[in-house]
Formats: C-alpha cells, sequence, structure tokens
C-alpha cells in the first residue's frame, strides 16, 4: 500500500480548495479500489491538485487505467434555492475560475501524463463523454446540481466495487452537495459514510 502521506509532503498542495485531510482520505479511497476495473473520473478539477495526486498514485502502482476529468474553466454556475446558506455567501458564479491552459500547465511543471479533459459545463455532457466503465469517482461540484448531474451520469457505468467521493458534504457552506448526495443515496438504496467532510459510497 503506497504512503499517501508521504506523498502528499513530496508534492505538496498547489490550491486552498483541498485540505491534506481530505486529500490523504481521496487517496485512501483510491488505493483501496485499484482492484476493480473500470477507468477514474473527477467533475470539478480547479487548478489539478487531486488529478495531480490520483496520477502520481496510479504512476506509482504502475496502473495505465484512464483518468478522465470535467470541468467548465470558467468558474462556478449560479446557485440553485438548495444551495443557499448565510456560510457560503462567499460562493458566486464565476468564482474559482482556472483556465484549462493553468491547468494543463500544472501537469506539464508535474511531469506527469496529462489526463482526458472535457471542457465544459456538467449537463452539456453527451454519453460519449465517459468512459463504459468507472471504477473511481471524484466529485467537487459545490452545488446541488453539479452534483446530482454527476450522480446520474457516472451510476449506469459503475463497476462492482467502485467508490464515488463527494467534497463538501460535511460544508454547511455548501448544503447543497449533502442534499444532492443524500436523495440520490435514497434513490439507489446507498449508503453513505462521512469521512473528513467528504461523502464516501461504495457500490459493493
Amino acid at each position: 500500500m503506497i504512503d499517501t502521506g508521504a506523498l502528499i509532503d513530496k508534492h505538496g498542495i498547489i490550491s486552498y480548495q483541498v485540505d491534506r485531510p481530505e486529500l490523504e482520505a481521496i487517496l485512501q479511497e483510491l488505493n483501496e479500489v485499484l482492484s476493480v476495473d473500470g477507468a477514474i473520473v473527477e467533475f470539478g478539477c480547479y487548478r489539478g491538485t487531486t488529478s495531480l495526486f490520483i496520477q502520481r498514485l496510479l504512476d506509482l502502482h504502475k496502473d495505465q487505467r484512464e483518468l478522465h476529468v470535467y470541468d467548465s474553466f470558467v468558474g462556478l454556475p449560479e446557485k440553485a434555492p438548495q444551495d443557499i446558506s448565510p456560510l457560503g455567501e462567499q460562493f458566486k458564479a464565476g468564482e474559482l475560475s482556472v483556465s484549462k491552459k493553468e491547468y494543463i500547465l500544472n501537469f506539464r511543471k508535474a511531469g506527469l501524463k496529462l489526463p482526458t479533459i472535457h471542457k465544459g459545463w456538467f449537463d452539456e455532457l453527451k454519453p460519449d463523454d465517459l468512459p463504459d466503465e468507472i471504477a473511481f469517482a471524484f466529485l467537487d461540484g459545490d452545488y446541488y446540481e453539479s452534483i446530482m448531474v454527476p450522480l446520474e451520469l457516472v451510476k449506469g457505468r459503475l463497476t462492482n466495487g467502485a467508490v464515488v467521493v463527494v467534497d463538501d458534504y460535511g460544508n454547511q457552506a455548501l448544503p447543497g452537495a449533502r442534499l444532492a448526495v443524500d436523495e440520490w443515496c435514497d434513490r439507489h438504496g446507498l449508503t453513505v459514510r462521512e469521512k473528513s467532510s467528504l461523502a464516501v459510497i461504495r457500490t459493493g
């Protein structure tokens, strides 16, 4: 098993949108699912911190599976009613905007293989934009619709034993994330476990 803490110490975190406990939790969950068939997908990649560490972990395991990332690269969309919270007033449309060029540059600087990058809003994605089989999905869409849409997109593609990890499940400033996860899990008879403010959902 790869020491994920040592991996983070070696390379460092390049953005404030993910903290060390969250990143360690994400990588630990990925570590445990690498025996499962399927690609890895990430919805909401910002500057690429999580993407970089996912690729580093794959490289250490000599795992050649595909990594697909999805982002608008123009920042946050408008909030839905489910996302309104007095604690989250700093989250506004257009915030957290990072260009695709900067994202790619961060991979180049790290000397890592680029993932397959899909630019656009999640609700504009077509079935062919996703791999047929998914072993691990990380969702960091912040808002209700930006979590619910990817959850529905990946549902029929998750292989037996696949894991879905959703950021901001425990973040009161972004209540839509928890609401989307809870509704989706109730609808599909799945159990959610909270870990370092993340939702962890196992499919088998």
